[in-house]
């Protein structure tokens, strides 16, 4: 288990992620959080900021009731803010916001009204900061994600094989399609840290296949390893069989039907892992009450499918899975840009 702690160099990281979202003296920075959060990381934050220059505050809710008939974990929809009209008022104002909520404010219903305001947010993902320093905000990886977002947009179909027997086809036109490379220096911009990932979140009707998950694939609501292959049967957007035998298999079973909800088997968004500094191995290296498996959405041509709501093609649910894959190709439009696992082209560079 690691120790929580203040350390000088984890202020420099984080100063350095801070000066990439292009803080400067005297710009105003709130750091919202809740009372599960991960004090280390605000501390952080608050230090760096005020090593900027900057005039940094804190904006401290209480942790909300659970409501979910299962524990939710690393979804980026948290629900902290509750609507609030002053907290949000507050957060609009800011010249960035340094998110440090347990879940995240990437899917959260006040987010569009928070850049609306002009302010710009940065989700710190609940890690501890050691994974943070490993992957430390990398200027090369904007051009990188950059062009993958160019090429989702301009491809109307992925495809996705790999050898443990995936065949899923993927429509993109009329997606909605964005990427993150660890820090937003504009204002009206969102980004998580760490980054390294181009995301689609397809329109309804769009996805059919197969996604077969492997031993040593991901499953980041449990934050653990695939012991057992699983096979996933897609029709219309909707896993509609799941096929395998395992511990593994009744996990993710029992878990979508805990929902109650058909919109929780739908997909969510998919994409592909750009990041060199973020490891696939990583994981097995931490407790898991150190990490929030961020990196491992990022690390290098993995090929990301997740489970949920999906606001472009009108799906709202708390059921949510994020399933990293390894050795998979991915092609857009016959053009390979992912082989085997592998970056292809100018991604691999």
């Amino acid at each position: 288990m690691l120790i929580e702690r203040i350390e000088h160099k984890w202020i420099e990281v984080f100063a350095e992620t801070l000066r990439r979202c292009d803080i400067r003296p005297g710009d105003v920075v709130a750091i919202v959080a809740e009372t599960q959060s991960r004090p280390v990381n605000v501390e952080l934050a608050q230090l760096a900021a005020e090593s900027l220059g900057a005039k940094p505050f804190r904006l401290i809710v209480p942790s909300p009731r659970v409501s979910a008939p299962v524990p939710v974990r690393s979804t980026g929809a948290s629900d902290a803010l509750g609507q609030l009209a002053p907290v949000v008022a507050a957060l609009r104002a800011a010249t960035l916001v340094v998110d440090c909520t347990v879940e995240g404010l990437l899917h959260a219903p006040e987010l569009p009204d928070i850049l609306g305001g002009g302010a710009r947010v940065l989700m710190v993902s609940n890690e501890h900061p050691e994974i943070l320093e490993r992957c430390a905000t990398d200027p090369a990886l904007e051009p990188k994600v950059r062009a993958a977002i160019k090429r989702l947009r301009g491809s109307a179909q992925m495809h996705v094989t790999s050898a443990a027997g995936t065949d899923l086809r993927i429509g993109l036109r009329d997606a909605r399609v964005g990427g993150v490379w660890g820090w937003c220096a504009k204002p009206g911009q969102v980004a998580h840290w760490p980054g390294g990932l181009a995301l689609a979140f397809p329109a309804a009707h769009s996805v059919n296949g197969r996604l077969v998950l492997a031993p040593g694939d991901i499953n980041l609501t449990f934050k653990q390893y695939l012991r057992d292959r699983i096979e996933l049967t897609v029709e219309d957007d909707y896993v509609v069989a799941i096929d395998g035998e395992g511990v593994d298999v009744d996990l993710m079973r029992e878990y979508f039907a805990a929902w109650g909800d058909r919109e929780a088997y739908a997909v969510s968004h998919v994409g592909f892992g750009l990041n060199p500094r973020a490891r696939w191995d990583a994981l097995a290296c931490y407790d898991k009450r150190d990490c929030n498996g961020t990196e491992q959405r990022a690390f290098a041509g993995n090929f990301l499918y997740s489970t949920g709501a999906n606001e472009v093609a009108g799906r709202h649910t708390l059921g949510h899975f994020d399933l990293p894959l390894r050795r998979c190709t991915i092609a857009l439009d016959g053009d390979v840009v992912v082989r085997d696992g592998q970056l292809q082209g100018e991604f691999a560079s």
